[in-house]
């Protein structure tokens, strides 16, 4: 199959179809088209989470900000899979993932990681290489098959290109400091500190640090342990942390947005129910 994602919302994501149709690929899904626009980091997160539950396929990938520039078209060969989108570290991530399942955990995923330029590509259009680059090199792929992809004319391996990596959390036993990477939806504030973190606590109280001050919340297993409304803390199913409200946005509750500092503490929430003299 091929999988289509972007930040495009409607209706570009039919102009590309319509070049894959062209060119014989009849299998599409859609994974989304309404990613944030313009953000390849969010990209790479939300890609990171939803590509492993697919086969092994080509994926299209384009959320774009530096369409038009010298910014380079790559293949990203993980295992079984392929990515192609721009050279915006958006594709790694992912990557990454994908290329864990296929080596196995004691393994370096980068052992099954290549990247090739795209190099022949001659867009009619400064401002869609979604149609006119991304999608005809996806259907080169799709057509010769993953593995073929070395011997592909105006594809060349190369080891310069632009990686994001979804950065760490600095973590104790009680504490942890990082940040949002992205808000769902619903409003769910996701962080980039590991679900690990609350190992044990559920039931307890965590103080949660943020620009806007601290608060004091249940750590919870699932949204309906508190009431309508409440704000909580839990693991997501991506695996990280968030900062969430039942039946309502995290992202008020909390006042964080994408990139806002977050810190968590059981420590703090300690001392604050411990009697003063």
């Amino acid at each position: 199959m091929l999988t289509l994602a972007s930040d495009f919302g409607s209706p570009y994501p039919a102009a590309m179809k319509g070049v894959l149709r062209s060119r014989g690929v009849a299998d599409l899904v859609d994974v989304a088209h309404d990613l944030p626009q313009g953000d390849p980091r969010a990209a790479a997160f939300w890609l990171r989470f939803v590509l492993p539950e697919f086969p092994p396929g080509v994926h299209l990938v384009v959320v774009d900000p530096g369409v038009g520039t010298d910014r380079a078209a790559v293949c990203v060969r993980a295992g079984e899979h392929a990515l192609v989108g721009p050279d915006n570290g958006c594709l790694l991530p992912p990557a990454r993932a994908l290329a864990a399942e296929a080596v196995g955990p004691d393994a370096d995923p980068a052992e099954a990681i290549e990247v090739f330029a795209v190099e022949d590509a001659d867009p009619r259009s400064s401002t869609f290489h979604g149609r006119d680059v991304f999608a005809p090199a996806a259907a080169r792929v799709h057509e010769a098959g993953v593995d073929a992809i070395a011997s592909l004319d105006g594809f060349a391996r190369v080891g310069d290109y632009d990686d994001y990596a979804i950065p760490d959390a600095w973590v104790e036993s009680e504490t942890a400091s990082g940040e949002v990477l992205v808000v769902d939806d619903f409003g769910n504030a996701i962080t980039n500190v590991p679900g690990a973190f609350l190992d044990g606590h559920v039931g307890e109280t965590i103080a949660v640090e943020t620009a806007a001050g601290v608060r004091e919340v249940p750590v919870v297993e699932t949204f309906a342990d508190v009431d309508k409304h409440d704000p909580l803390v839990t693991v997501g199913s991506h695996g990280f942390v968030e900062c969430d409200a039942n039946q309502g946005r995290g992202d008020e509750a909390f006042d964080l947005a994408p990139g806002r500092a977050v810190t968590l503490s059981f420590e703090e929430a300690v001392a604050a129910t411990v009697p003063t003299a």
